[in-house]
């Protein structure tokens, strides 16, 4: 992709972005005309990509330029407000009482491996409560307190199976513990149900009591509210001495990574930021309108965003901000992103401009800028110092090969 330089340009602005050459991966030809034809009112074609112009993550909002950390960190939380009040909403801190309890132990865990520990967290809030569960594996071998890393679990429990009677790539316990890391799991649907007519039937309510009536336009929903979870769950990391909370990821797999990327924003606790094939709302720039739109995705599931976003269905260019700006609130903290070869939905090219469009704020920690040509090809992973990026082979999945990628980049980084 090129830039073209127009006279007219607002200073908070890049310059329109076209598609023209492209490199690194490409989508397979063959597939983008299945998908086009399977549906056609969605656009699968790089060519048919309209130019569009990006916010520009170094300009403020009154379009001077920023140059130094400070500025930059005087400018986050507004660009943190704008995300607020546009796309995610906004979610609570902590609730009045927050009170850990350890439900299991086992230190002989994976043939005497792991420890595993089952919480239940419980909150209390104007007298009203609620509870879910963090499981969580530790290996028995590390030299001091583990890092670790947290999934957000938008599919169903058996996949983060604590027993281990049943096993899922999706959570690769076994090999991340050989690897040196704990690994642990909340499930999205014990914080806010993924349903439009119950979303609110969880941490929500606990802060809002009834949810009958109206909310405001920028009311916090499904996805804050998992993001809200991780939190709570980092807060038990923070309590427990075998765990290493200033080396945590937070990872999720499509809605799951969207709701990992807002956690990473709204948290800087977090060490380590992993989006998984996350897509529109998640890592994919939205003015690309490629695959998954912001007009399907607030159709399909308005119970992930604020009622705001539904504003912009149809005028991406009328949005403040593009998910390029998210990637940046995490700086100078890691992020990596993951995308699948068949996965055109989730717009892989558009999950990795969200990386290079990012990366001039990572600079100002001296991390190298990154360019649009050096999307890397089909399973060669990219380490661009504190950003990282891969595309496999395969369609919408969370697999062994993308947790064998990210726990590469964690040792690259920690």
């Amino acid at each position: 992709m090129t830039y073209r330089t127009l006279l007219a340009l607002p200073l908070l602005l890049l310059a329109p972005i076209t598609a023209s050459a492209q490199q690194g991966w490409q989508a397979n030809p063959e597939l983008v005309a299945r998908s086009t034809a399977d549906r056609p009112e969605i656009n699968y074609d790089e060519a048919a990509v309209p130019e569009y112009t990006l916010p520009d993550a170094l300009r403020r909002s009154d379009g001077e330029a920023i140059t130094t950390i400070g500025e930059w960190e005087a400018q986050r939380e507004e660009l943190l407000e704008s995300f607020r009040t546009h796309v995610y909403g906004r979610r609570p801190g902590p609730p009045d009482s927050l009170r850990f309890e350890l439900l299991q132990e086992d230190r002989t865990a994976l043939a005497g491996e792991a420890t595993l520990r089952r919480v239940a967290i419980h909150s209390l809030h104007q007298g009203r409560d609620h509870t879910f569960e963090l499981t969580l594996f530790l290996p028995n071998h590390p030299a001091g307190a583990s890092p670790v890393f947290l999934l957000l679990n938008n599919r169903p429990p058996t996949n983060t199976d604590p027993t281990r009677g049943e096993r899922s790539e999706f959570w690769p316990v076994e090999e991340v513990i050989a690897r040196g890391f704990g690994i642990a799991a909340i499930q999205n649907n014990q914080l806010a149900p993924d349903d439009s007519a119950r979303f609110q039937d969880g941490v929500i309510e606990l802060f809002e009591g009834s949810t009958a009536g109206s909310r405001p336009s920028d009311a916090w929903a499904a996805l804050a509210a998992w993001g809200w979870g991780a939190s709570r769950a980092m807060d038990y990391f923070e309590a427990d001495p075998e765990v290493d909370a200033s080396r945590v990821a937070v990872l999720g797999h499509s809605r799951g990574g969207k709701a990992a990327l807002w956690a990473g924003a709204e948290d800087p606790r977090f060490a380590l930021v992993i989006s998984n094939e996350s897509g529109a709302g998640g890592a994919a720039l939205s003015r690309r309108r490629y695959g998954e739109t912001v007009q399907r995705i607030t159709t399909s599931f308005p119970h992930w965003f604020a009622p705001r976003f539904t504003d912009y269905s149809g005028r991406e260019d009328d949005l403040p901000v593009d998910q390029h700006q998210l990637v940046a609130l995490m700086a100078p903290r890691a992020v990596y992103i993951a995308s699948a070869d068949e996965d055109l939905w989730a717009d892989p090219r558009g999950e990795f401009l969200s990386l290079v469009h990012a990366s001039p704020v990572f600079a100002l920690w001296g991390n190298r800028r990154m360019s649009e040509g050096e999307m890397p090809a089909l399973e060669q992973p990219g380490h661009f110092g504190r950003l990282g990026y891969h595309v496999r082979r395969g369609g919408h999945n969370l697999t062994r090969y993308d947790w064998m990628r990210f726990l590469d980049f964690a040792e690259a980084v920690w």
